[in-house]
């Protein structure tokens, strides 16, 4: 997959910093665990449809999302593809999508993965996370970066909090790797007092 221009991404970014910080306020931990540069993949929980755009606005790497495929049609095209995300036909296992995410890495790129691979619209801390993000990051020889959003999307209110956590090294036994970074994330949201608000999504 081609890698696109970053000039698009570079223009909104400071926009999207700006309203990210003045709407909601958020309290962010762990910037020093994101590398200034070189591949990294950060991954965690997804609560509602600002998770991209909040990490978007509190960190200063461009971010290679994987993203549904629906985004890179119709009005949605021109940000889904200007912002750089990858494509991912949800309704099949892509693989297409992670060679992308694996090209994005071998370029010392970052990646985003929302490991659960929708919202998370459940009672649950989290759903099972899919197996691709410690697969990406095998592969590739990249660390993965566990991020988690607690809080409520709550204008003005300084109710939410985004935490990047320790990077992983992820080795060879992915299934076990895969339970071990879900385990980190779940226990950390849970201390945290679970997720963003469910039910103003």
């Amino acid at each position: 997959m081609e890698i696109k221009d970053r000039r698009f991404y570079k223009t909104v970014k400071p926009l999207v910093s700006f309203l990210i910080k003045f709407l909601f306020r958020p309290q962010v931990v762990g910037l020093e665990n994101i590398p200034k540069e070189g591949r990294i993949l950060l991954a965690g929980n997804h609560t509602k449809w600002l998770d991209p755009v909040m990490l978007v606005g509190v960190q200063k790497r461009q971010i290679h999302f994987l993203a549904k495929e629906e985004l890179f049609h119709g009005k949605t095209k021109f940000i889904a593809t200007g912002m750089g995300c990858v494509p991912v036909n949800r309704k099949i296992h892509d693989k297409n999508a992670l060679q992308s995410a694996y090209q994005f890495l071998e370029k010392d790129l970052c990646i985003g993965i929302f490991p659960e691979g929708t919202i998370n619209r459940t009672d649950d801390v989290i759903m099972p996370f899919k197996i691709g993000a410690v697969k990406a990051c095998y592969t590739t020889n990249t660390k993965l970066v566990p991020f988690i959003i607690t809080g409520k999307y709550k204008l003005f209110r300084k109710s939410l909090k985004v935490e990047f956590l320790e990077p992983l090294e992820i080795g060879e036994n992915l299934e076990k790797e895969n339970q071990r970074f879900m385990n980190i994330v779940k226990q950390k949201l849970i201390e945290g007092g679970k997720t963003s608000d469910k039910s103003k999504r």
